[in-house]
């Protein structure tokens, strides 16, 4: 007990599989993690349930199953994918357990994560980072507007900013709390408008971590994604983050730095493109750290067992001392 104590708290802020990649690396040094989720998923399973009236279970399931002390057979359960055979086609085992914790909590849905948290002995917690049933906009290069996540990445025009509706909604309590509290906050890696900026938009979010004297950092994605990031520079996906925050938010950039090798290239498919440690990045004013993060067996992801040695060389700068 005195050892978790000890142990620093960490405020991991995304969605998708670059989160679940994320808390895999930081779990293995620290169980005080604080999962903070997107909730704008509208494609898959998750998608059905939102037009069921359920809020998207889909990437908190990633998330608990990534934190959870469980043995591997309980994961792939989790993860499994009914088949097209069957009339739950298409929905994870997962996804339709938190409907009925959800039913069973009278809609609380927070409070079904929490409770397959303590089935699944989660490290940490995590945390939807809204209750509210948002939905993403996009504004795109030409002024239209498209609607949800799953028309965005559809869409060959280049996205210019996206907000949420309602503009009203509001964070969790515990999110807040949980940012204010962090001795360091990471955003990222995950899709740039609906993984990352999704969480930034919902009012609160950005000001507890302007707040919290915790250092935040931004974890720039290894390749670009067709549809949402055809970003290619390490530079554009922090910029269109301040677009959207104000500069100033973020203290430290974590870019890859080393170059593909000309046969991990070819298992990137069509217009997918490694992002570019590029000049700019040096004149935004934030601390660069730049090393070798991509995975031998997935071009597209980082490494965790990499992720995990970098965060434990910057621990002794943000280790909480106050207990």
């Amino acid at each position: 007990m005195q050892e978790a104590k000890k142990a620093p708290k960490i405020a991991a802020v995304g969605g998708g599989t670059g989160l679940s990649v994320l808390l895999r690396s930081l779990k293995s040094f620290t169980p005080n993690i604080t999962a903070i989720v997107a909730m704008t998923d509208d494609g898959g399973s998750s998608g059905q349930l939102r037009k069921s009236g359920y809020l998207p279970p889909g990437d908190i399931r990633n998330c608990l199953v990534a934190l959870a002390d469980t043995a591997p057979s309980m994961e792939q359960f989790l993860n499994y994918r009914f088949d097209e055979t069957s009339s739950l086609a298409g929905h994870n085992v997962g996804n339709l357990l938190m409907v009925g914790l959800t039913q069973i909590t009278n809609g609380n849905f927070a409070e079904a994560v929490a409770q397959l948290s303590r089935v699944l002995a989660v490290k940490g917690q995590v945390l939807p980072v809204t209750a509210d049933n948002v939905r993403l906009f996009a504004e795109m290069e030409d002024n239209s507007v498209i609607i949800g996540e799953t028309n965005m990445v559809a869409d060959s025009r280049h996205i210019h900013r996206v907000f949420l509706e309602p503009v009203d909604c509001t964070a969790l309590p515990a999110v807040i709390e949980s940012i204010k509290t962090a001795d360091c906050i990471i955003i990222g890696p995950g899709s740039l408008y609906t993984s990352i900026i999704t969480n930034l938009l919902v009012p609160g979010v950005v000001q507890a971590m302007r707040e919290s004297q915790a250092p935040v950092y931004y974890i720039c994605n290894i390749v670009t994604q067709p549809g949402e990031m055809e970003l290619d520079h390490a530079s554009q996906y922090v910029q269109a983050i301040h677009q959207h925050t104000g500069p100033g938010l973020i203290n430290k950039v974590i870019v890859n730095n080393a170059p593909f090798p000309v046969a991990q290239r070819a298992t990137l498919s069509g217009c997918v493109k490694p992002v570019q440690y590029d000049p700019t990045l040096n004149e935004l004013g934030l601390e660069i750290i730049a090393e070798d993060l991509y995975c031998r067996e997935s071009s597209y992801c980082h490494d965790q067992q990499k992720l995990a040695q970098l965060f434990l060389k910057q621990k002794h700068l943000w280790v909480n001392d106050k207990e």
